[in-house]
């Protein structure tokens, strides 16, 4: 004589043999989430894999949230983790402060003033604050928000009531940045574009940390990195960078929050840059 709970467990079994939907089991073991993995393509053979390994395993071990950007011209390369993920700013909104500071000027038909050129070169090269938020005043919001729109920059916010460095911002905005600065098109000038990257260029030593790390000898650097800390997602640390030699024509960027201190977040971005240098140097 069959019990009724042995019954309802061969029912149970055949139905989950047969594929049909138990809600019973469905709702014991929910689906773990599934973490958002690197993607790679290029036009180099075997690049795009390699790029996607060896990034995902620079960052197997690491705590807090990543997002990365990687393109290279020469060999039609991009990579991205979390492209579109919001994270505040910190200070690697300065480029775009220069780049919206320029824009406006060029469409004034005028150079920047001496006053300008001091504060922007401050902003920087040494990361200065004070110069940031009287560039951000001087410009508004209005201003700032028309140049992220002639940029495309659609999935950045800028931060409100002064607070700069609380805007939002993804890869894909930075990475659209960076295009922008190394490469002739209509939102920048030729002048504008090699006076940011000469800046960026000149980043004091002791900033010069990030995506620089790796990076071959011969091959031209320009940088801007970001930190900040906060009561929730602990340290942000960030780090945009352009590069150009060795047969390659590169933009790298790396956000990063959720980490314990400010070095474990640079040691993070580190560990992403020096894969991806020595993949692009040996392909």
């Amino acid at each position: 004589m069959t019990s009724g709970i042995s019954r309802r467990a061969r029912v149970l079994a055949a139905a989950v043999g047969t594929g049909v939907l138990v809600p019973l089991v469905a709702a014991a073991t929910p689906a773990a989430a599934v973490a958002p993995a690197v993607t790679c393509t290029s036009a180099k053979a075997g690049l795009a894999a390699k790029l996607k390994k060896d990034i995902t395993a620079a960052l197997a071990t690491r705590k807090g949230t990543v997002a990365v950007g990687l393109y290279d011209r020469s060999t039609d390369t991009t990579c991205t983790l979390r492209a579109s993920s919001a994270y505040d700013s910190a200070s690697v909104v300065k480029v775009t402060v220069l780049a919206t500071l320029l824009w406006d000027a060029k469409k004034a038909n005028r150079y920047l003033t001496d006053r300008e050129n001091t504060l922007a070169k401050a902003m920087i090269t040494k990361s200065d604050n004070a110069a940031t938020s009287t560039l951000w005043k001087q410009l508004g919001m209005t201003k700032i928000k028309n140049f992220l729109k002639a940029a495309g920059m659609t999935q950045t916010k800028p931060g409100a009531n002064g607070y700069w460095g609380l805007t939002q911002i993804t890869v894909t905005d930075e990475q659209k940045l960076l295009k922008l600065l190394t490469a002739k098109n209509a939102v920048l000038s030729d002048n504008s574009r090699a006076y940011i990257v000469k800046l960026m260029g000149q980043v004091v030593s002791s900033q010069r940390w990030g995506t620089p790390y790796g990076v071959p000898s011969g091959v031209s650097v320009a940088v801007k990195n970001g930190w900040l800390q906060r009561s929730t997602n602990g340290w942000r640390v960030h780090s945009v960078g352009a590069f150009k030699g060795g047969g390659h024509d590169y933009v790298m960027t790396v956000l990063s929050h959720g980490n314990s201190t400010m070095n474990y977040g640079i040691a993070t971005i580190q560990a992403v840059a020096k894969v991806i240098h020595k993949d692009l140097a040996a392909s």
